[in-house]
């Protein structure tokens, strides 16, 4: 049986990129359970223009649904209605044994007038001067610059030793671009994973995973179990029944051949009963959203 609790909750603080600023988060909590009355839970948290897609296609699948129909319908779904899905069947599948505790997590810093009362490139010589010297920075361009503003950060980053990487800075589409640049600093991919043009061909660097919107998760926690390289876990800032899973992927990865913080973005999203690592508190929850 698949039943389904809308789900709308806002953000602890705005969250601005250059896709725009997001306020609030809106989708659907699901309770998928076998004949055996096991339960597998999971969560679909579309952005704003998936959001009618997700919802036409929840109508579709109705309530009674055997599980082997639901596999053979997983591809064809939209990305964050198939994680959810696949996230559910994986714990019926018993794929996880322990649920495991994550590492400490990188820290996001908000954009603009937030962070610090500056220009971009006055703001990030601000923070290079207090940043230790232990310290690690991201920088994330969300796909917002073309070539010529990516080179001209290239340039002076590009011996800055404190940089782990600098992610997306170009569209997707922007192949040999990403290929050039990340020749000349470390360059990690975010929205490449979710985009038609897909990774450039030959590509050995960082991909950051935001599993909550890109469909079925279990082969990537069969990447991460089996110890597969230069994989960042990522948050789309969900309940506590998304954040539990990340946090197991988290934990896998940090035991994997290069471990790094992953970003889970604490502070940011939602707070109390929705934020519980029990998913039967976070469903309680939600029907008071």
């Amino acid at each position: 049986m698949l039943e389904w609790r809308p789900l709308r909750y806002r953000l602890a603080q705005p969250l601005r990129n250059a896709h725009g600023t997001t306020i609030e988060q809106r989708g659907w909590l699901l309770k998928l359970t076998n004949q055996a009355g096991d339960i597998g839970w999971g969560e679909v948290l579309p952005p704003v223009l998936q959001w009618p897609n997700c919802a036409t296609a929840i109508k579709r699948l109705g309530p009674q649904l055997e599980l082997e129909q639901l596999e053979m319908q997983l591809p064809l779904l939209p990305g964050e209605l198939a994680f959810g899905l696949g996230l559910a069947l994986a714990e019926l599948q018993g794929l996880f044994e322990r649920w495991l505790e994550p590492p400490p997590s990188a820290w996001l810093l908000p954009a603009g007038a937030a962070a610090i009362q500056a220009t971009e490139r006055q703001l990030l010589k601000e923070l290079l001067e207090l940043l230790p010297t232990t310290g690690r920075l991201r920088l994330d361009a969300n796909a917002g610059w073309d070539q010529n503003s990516a080179d001209r950060w290239v340039e002076y980053l590009r011996h800055e030793p404190r940089l782990e990487w600098l992610e997306q800075p170009l569209p997707p589409g922007e192949l040999e671009g990403l290929l050039r640049l990340a020749r000349l600093l470390p360059i990690a991919l975010d929205e490449s994973l979710r985009d038609p043009a897909g990774i450039p061909p030959g590509w050995c660097s960082w991909l950051v995973h935001k599993p909550a919107l890109e469909g079925d998760p279990r082969p990537l926690l069969q990447a991460l179990t089996t110890g597969t390289a230069k994989i960042m876990i990522s948050t789309a800032f969900g309940t506590g029944i998304s954040n539990r899973f990340l946090a197991h992927l988290a934990a896998l990865q940090i035991k994997g051949p290069t471990p790094c913080a992953p970003g889970l973005a604490p502070g940011w999203g939602p707070e109390g009963a929705l934020a519980s690592s029990n998913p039967e508190k976070v469903w309680a929850a939600a029907a008071e959203t």
